[in-house]
Formats: C-alpha cells, sequence, structure tokens
C-alpha cells in the first residue's frame, strides 16, 4: 500500500530518473519503497513553477486562498486513517498518535485559511494635512521549506499553509526518510484546486537541494525545522543574498516540579509527554529538576509508569510507544546511557535496546546524574528521562538556563506566585506551566538563543511570509 513516491512540479507529478533511497520500516528494519533525488533540472524546473505561479497567487484575493485551504484541511480529516498508516510505516509512532498529527495539521491549514482573510494594515495619522499614510503586508515572495522526519505532517504543513495562505509559492522539501506523508499531504491542496505552481515538493541529498536552492535570487525567504549545526549553515549561506530566515532549531526542555504539586498526577502528564514518539519531539520534557522534598516519591512513581510502558509495532492497536526512526537513534541512546553510567547514574529501568527486530529502545529513567553529563547538556532526542534533584527556587533557575538553547521550558507547582516567577525567569521561546500544550494552530512556536528565531502558527506565522509597505500618498 505504500504510493509511489513522485516530485510535484508545476501541478504536474513526476517520477525521479536518478540516484534514490529505500523508505525504512523503523519496526522491521525492512524497505517498504523508494525516494527519488531530485537532480539540477528537477530543482530548475521548480524554481522557474514557484516564480511563475508567485505573480499570479500573489494577486488572489484571501478569501480564495481560505475557500482553498479550508478544502485541503477536509481532504486532510477524509484522508486521516490513510496517511496515518503510511505515517507509522515510515515513522514509527503509534497509529494512534499519527492519527492526532494528522487532525492537528488539519487544524493548522484551516487556521491559516481563515487568518489570512484578516492580514490587515492600519492607517498612520500623518503630521501633515492631505497626506495618508499605509502600512501594508504584502507576500515575500517564493519560500523554500525544509523540514524533519519526527513529526512529518505537522511540521512541513506548517510551512506549506503559511507561505500559501499569505500569498506566497513555495518548495518544500521535506525529509527522505519520511517521505509518503508529506507527498499525500501535497495531493490534499491539488485535489483541493490550489493553482499549479504554487506548491512545489522536491527530495533528494540534503546538502545539495538546500545549497542548490539557497544561492538562488528567486528564493526570498526559507523556513527550515531541523538541527543546530545545520541551521547556522543555512543561516550563512541565507546571508549571500539576504533572505529571509525562520529557524526553529530544537531544544533541550527544562522541568522544574516543585514540592507542592499533586506528584501522581504530575508524574501520569510528563510520562505521557516524554515518551510521546519515543521521546523524538523536539519540546518533549527532557531534563527534569525536581524539588528534594518530593524527589524521591516523584521517581518511584515516574519510574513505575515508565516501566509499564508498552513498547511494539506502531500499527499495532495495543502499542503505547513505537521505534526509533533509525538504527543510528539506537545508537544514540546507548552512547547516552553509556555517559550517563561512566558518571555515575543510576538506571532505574531501561537502559537498552528493546528487542531483536527494528529500532527499538526500551523507555528509560536514570537518576544521580550531575549536571555537566551528556544527557543533561545535550538533547537525547530519544526515550531517556534524566532525573535530579533542586533545593531553592534561585538555584533551579540558574541550572535550566544554563545551556545555549531556549525552545521550551515546563514548570508544575501549585502556587501562584511560584507560577508566576518561573514563567518570567526561565529563558525559553515557550513556557508551559503546570501544562504541556504549548503548541496550537493560533498560537506562536518558536525558539530563542540557538533554538532559533521567528515563529511559526499564530499571526506571527503568517507574518512571517510579508513584507511591510510603507505608502505616503500625498
Amino acid at each position: 500500500m505504500y504510493p509511489v513516491i513522485q516530485f510535484l512540479i508545476d501541478g504536474k507529478w513526476r517520477d525521479g530518473n536518478g540516484d534514490a533511497e529505500p523508505v525504512i520500516n523503523p519496526a522491521t528494519g525492512a524497505s517498504v519503497g523508494d525516494c527519488p533525488f531530485a537532480n539540477q533540472q528537477v530543482l530548475d524546473d521548480a524554481l522557474a513553477s514557484a516564480q511563475a505561479a508567485f505573480k499570479t497567487w500573489k494577486k488572489t484575493p484571501p478569501v480564495e486562498r481560505a475557500r482553498i485551504l479550508r478544502k485541503t484541511a477536509e481532504l486532510v480529516r477524509e484522508r486521516t486513517d490513510h496517511i496515518a498508516t503510511l505515517m507509522t510505516l515510515e515513522q514509527g509512532k503509534p497509529v494512534a498518535e499519527a492519527r492526532v498529527e494528522l487532525g492537528y495539521a488539519a487544524d493548522i491549514v484551516e487556521w491559516y485559511g481563515e487568518e489570512c482573510k484578516r492580514s490587515y494594515g492600519r492607517i498612520v495619522p500623518s503630521r501633515v494635512p492631505g497626506v495618508r499614510q499605509l502600512v501594508m503586508h504584502e507576500p515575500v515572495g517564493v519560500v523554500a521549506g525544509f523540514s524533519p522526519w519526527n513529526f512529518p505532517a505537522v511540521t512541513p504543513i506548517r510551512k506549506m499553509a503559511g507561505a500559501i495562505a499569505a500569498g506566497c509559492s513555495i518548495i518544500i522539501k521535506p525529509s527522505e526518510e519520511t517521505p509518503a506523508t508529506c507527498f499525500e499531504l501535497t495531493r490534499c491542496f491539488v485535489d483541493a484546486g490550489l493553482p499549479a505552481g504554487v506548491l512545489n515538493l522536491v527530495f533528494g541529498q540534503p546538502a545539495f537541494v538546500s545549497e542548490y536552492l539557497m544561492r538562488s535570487e528567486a528564493v526570498r525567504k526559507i523556513s527550515f525545522t531541523g538541527s543546530v549545526p545545520v541551521g547556522k549553515l543555512l543561516m550563512k549561506q541565507a546571508a549571500e543574498t539576504l533572505k529571509r530566515t525562520t529557524m526553529e532549531l530544537g531544544g533541550h526542555s527544562p522541568v522544574v516540579v516543585f514540592d507542592d504539586v499533586d506528584i501522581d498526577q504530575v508524574a501520569q502528564t510528563l510520562v505521557a509527554g516524554k515518551f510521546r514518539n519515543a521521546g523524538q519531539v523536539c519540546v518533549a520534557p527532557t531534563r527534569f529538576y525536581i524539588q528534594q522534598d518530593a524527589y524521591d516519591r516523584f521517581v518511584a512513581r515516574f519510574t513505575e509508569l515508565t516501566a509499564a510502558i508498552k513498547v511494539g509495532p506502531g500499527l499495532e492497536p495495543d502499542s503505547q510507544m513505537g521505534p526509533l526512526a533509525s538504527a543510528r537513534r539506537v545508537d544514540a541512546m546507548e552512547q547516552f546511557v553509556q555517559d550517563a553510567r561512566d558518571a555515575g547514574g543510576k538506571i532505574m529501568t531501561g537502559g537498552a535496546k528493546h528487542g531483536n527486530q527494528g529500532f527499538f529502545f526500551q523507555p528509560t529513567v536514570i537518576t544521580d546524574l550531575p549536571d555537566t553529563c551528556r544527557l543533561m547538556t545535550e538533547e537525547p532526542f530519544g526515550p531517556i528521562a534524566p532525573i535530579v534533584p533542586f533545593k531553592h527556587f534561585d538555584e533551579v533557575v540558574e541550572r535550566a538556563n544554563s545551556l545555549p538553547l531556549g525552545l521550551a521550558s515546563y514548570a508544575f507547582t501549585r502556587s501562584a506566585q511560584t507560577s508566576q516567577a518561573i514563567a518570567d525567569a526561565i529563558e525559553a521561546g515557550m513556557v508551559g506551566v503546570n501544562s504541556l500544550a504549548i503548541s496550537t494552530p493560533e498560537t506562536p512556536f518558536g525558539g530563542i538563543k540557538h533554538s532559533g528565531h521567528g515563529h511559526e502558527g499564530g499571526i506571527e506565522g503568517l507574518d512571517a511570509y510579508t513584507n511591510l509597505k510603507f505608502v505616503a500618498s500625498a
């Protein structure tokens, strides 16, 4: 049932005619299909298509853009079961999680469709009689979007829907490890009536595709979700042609749990958040700081809940956590665990590969770690939870803010005063207090420091694809 993956160029589906790589089912390690790689001609055609389409799409009334986006959202919802199965085959997450992701993706498209009708400018009162001063939003131009494998629906559709809603055309390059999800979402846009060339889909060797698109003067904006090193490289390349950039570069989210909370309730919330998508979530809670008086009780309950997680193939209905995305991620987890052991860490549960087939790793809890070990300083991006104690407010704030990353942070307390104080003190683009729900279509998603800049979602996500023009008319 896995589709033949194709490019979309100028409204036409095109087969690859060169290199390709197998798409691997992480639950088995076996190939389910192939992903074609674009050559220079494909990229040239995508650029030409996007440039030509932008000339007319930017003039399309927002109400018409909204109609197409609304229809796209309807098609995503109608096709959720089919696309969710493909997502689980190529990415591994439980199919129930895949359905939730697709529901969120549809909501994003629908929200951008509604919000583009409200991309208002303003009139600024003039100092001189008879002069009218206007501030207007205009689409920035051709966009290049690059998205990773961990959320193969939400991350590319944020870029596609935002750019299209603003009146831009876009070339999207999703991950070659999970191509079918975005391939099917792109089909939803096409079937909803999106004009040819407004959306172009390519795959390929990442360094070649990104460098080639970055050199083009036709591309005026890039949106990238991925690692800090690659984000820095793309920013350097963008500087050559002064492209606008939105960078979401991951994080290492601290979680501060004060001793006045309901331990059982908070532990359940955090276990669910930590091991969602096998921990392969850029905003997952990843560094657990527990106040001293609650520490032992929290560790015991968190470990108990973690050990009970049912690990298995995502297509099995009783699986609560699927495999990691690739063999290299399993290797990375083993290295984190070994470093923790070397640093004196205590393995409370897990700590090893799971099973003999696929890329599974046991949900893992480790305590007694120094703040200098890898688990506390590098994002594991997997199912390992390091838990350490703290005593005082100022101490934990300093430790939570000690890294150069600042995407998401969380805190749990029953005190209104502490809630406000910790939200003000934490350095992050998003802070959840007594909640992990920090990402919705209508709110800005983005980080600070080395976690990037700019936002997706909310009015900020739409504005990211527009230029401001000031007009003074006498």
